[in-house]
């Protein structure tokens, strides 16, 4: 039978009518309307939009020359430099897959992840290549290309490339005609997240997913045209929450910053009129703690704040001193930040304790996210809209993830009945409103990074004293949480509390080993599993 829809007729899609998204359109366009207007800014480094894009054509240009193309990745590690913020363009102008590294990680995870990513090109910043030149040692790629970013503004560094990042960049036409994705569904970054074992999975997104979380970012935030954005979270973060793009979009200002400490960010306010930031709550509590001295600021700015919830007196701190919190909620695998606490209009007139209880959920979808629920995780049945009814979280949407990288079988537990399982445990509340209670997988978040459990237990299990080991987190008011370790011996075993931890820092990276210890007999069920809930109560006792 023929389609009888009048709107099916000879309505087709093509190259007229039809572009898959992607935002590499965004830094085309913008360098085409504002040319002269200012892009990246890094110290006595200055660039406009016709420069940027012209370095990021030359990247594109040089990659595809050396045979970088579809289906190759390349990795960089480094801090939040212009050559960061140029690979977010140039690497999937080549129509190569970008793969930014946490440099927080471990050598052996580093190794890891350029193996499992098929890394075709590293590019490494001086100031990790003593961690790079460890995990090259370890990485099985006869083929992999390593760049180094030369930085003057760097005191240190080994090089340990076959040439320079800026030596690459000549090799590239900046002029160079590169292509949209065939299709916007293709991959454009790929995230490793560490998830709940030691052994980090491959968030792949696709051009569609990072051109709408962009443009979210944008719209939720309500982002004026051209601001002003501080680069205090780190952009190997789920590539910086689509902030790269977003800015593009925006044609507004990336101020990079090696270092994130009070004095610069309290300079860059001053001198770079920044307007808005992101970052975790350990950021938002070393800026209210800050020297009184250095807050003399005098225009508006906003952050946009996530992971463990801040501390309601950490948000009253930043807007009693003109800082606007806005709190979202999100994971790796959803693009960063999709949930977002949206604020209205009729909470302006509340207290500042009751604004900040407000700001600390996590709020409503994302412009982009299509499906936000509370639910029962075995039978996906919403919980009551009540408050107290706790379920997990389940995504659904655009700004999902494509899956896991070679990895068929966690992506499909991730998948389920049409929703993604964040994996975390919330509530919502009558106004639908979500808020987190707690993390199903037992992931700690300390300072915004994601530490499992499981990677810290197994490398606790590796101590000769150790008979048995459980990682709960800690409440703490610096880096929201930190690792609390409960120990218990083998018999005669003998060993203190900081030669554990030091233990756990010479065989990880520092920042997921426990601060706190505890000895003693771990509560078990009958059947011997270890019961975390009595754990994580007396971890909570301790503060």
């Amino acid at each position: 039978m023929a389609d009888d829809n009048i709107y099916k007729r000879h309505l087709d899609k093509g190259r007229a009518n039809f572009t898959p998204l992607t935002p590499l359109s965004f830094i085309e366009r913008t360098a085409q309307v504002y040319p002269d207007y200012p892009s990246v800014v890094y110290g006595d480094r200055r660039y406009h939009w016709a420069e940027t894009y012209a370095r990021c054509r030359r990247l594109a240009s040089a990659l595809a020359a050396r045979g970088i193309g579809a289906g190759d990745t390349v990795s960089i590690i480094a801090a939040n430099i212009p050559e960061m913020y140029e690979s977010h363009f140039g690497v999937p102008m080549a129509g190569a897959v970008l793969n930014t590294i946490n440099t927080r990680l471990d050598a052996h995870i580093i190794a890891f992840i350029l193996d499992h990513a098929e890394a075709r090109v590293l590019l490494v910043d001086p100031e990790f290549s003593g961690v790079v030149k460890e995990a090259l040692a370890e990485v099985d790629r006869s083929d992999l290309l390593v760049v180094d970013i030369v930085d003057p503004s760097f005191d240190g560094g080994e090089r340990l490339g076959a040439l320079t990042y800026d030596a690459l960049l000549a090799e590239g036409d900046p002029d160079f005609n590169w292509s949209l994705p065939e299709d916007e569904w293709d991959a454009i970054s790929l995230n490793y997240t560490s998830g709940t074992t030691g052994n980090p999975k491959g968030v792949v997104y696709h051009h569609r997913g990072a051109a709408l979380n962009a443009q979210s970012d944008i719209l939720d935030w309500s982002m004026p045209k051209h601001s002003v954005y501080l680069w205090t979270l780190p952009m190997f973060h789920c590539n910086g929450w689509c902030f790269p793009w977003a800015m593009a979009a925006n044609a507004g200002v990336s101020v990079c910053l090696r270092a994130v400490r009070a004095e610069p960010i309290y300079a860059a306010f001053r001198q770079e009129r920044v307007t808005h930031f992101c970052g975790a709550p350990i950021v938002l509590n070393m800026l209210a703690n800050a020297p009184d001295a250095l807050k003399d600021f005098d225009h508006e700015i906003k952050v946009m704040t996530a992971g463990a919830p801040p501390p309601a007196a950490v948000i009253e701190k930043m807007e009693a001193m003109g800082v606007e919190v806005t709190h979202v909620y999100g994971l790796t695998e959803t693009y960063g930040p999709s949930v977002v606490c949206a604020w209205k209009e009729e909470w302006n007139d509340k207290g500042p304790e009751e604004r900040a209880a407000l700001k600390v959920r996590q709020g409503v979808r994302y412009s982009a996210l299509s499906g936000l629920m509370v639910a029962d995780p075995e039978t996906l049945e919403p919980v009551p809209a009540d408050g107290e009814t706790m379920g997990e979280i389940f995504m659904q949407g655009n700004v999902v993830m494509k899956g896991y990288l070679k990895n068929a079988d966690a992506t499909d537990s991730a998948f389920r009945g049409g929703w993604f399982a964040s994996g975390d445990l919330g509530v919502m509340h009558p106004d639908g409103y979500i808020a987190l209670k707690d993390r199903s997988k037992d992931i700690i978040i300390s300072g915004g990074e994601n530490i499992s459990s499981v990677e810290v237990e197994d490398v606790l299990y590796k101590h000769p004293a150790v008979m048995e080991a459980a990682v709960v987190a800690r409440p703490d008011d610096k880096w929201g949480e930190t690792p609390c370790a409960f120990i218990e011996l083998k018999p005669g075993g003998e060993v203190t509390a900081e030669e554990l931890i030091a233990f756990c820092r010479e065989n990880m990276a520092h920042f997921k080993a426990p601060k706190t210890v505890i000895f003693g007999a771990l509560p078990k069920t009958s059947t011997g599993k270890i019961q975390k809930f009595v754990l994580r109560d007396q971890a909570r006792a301790l503060t």
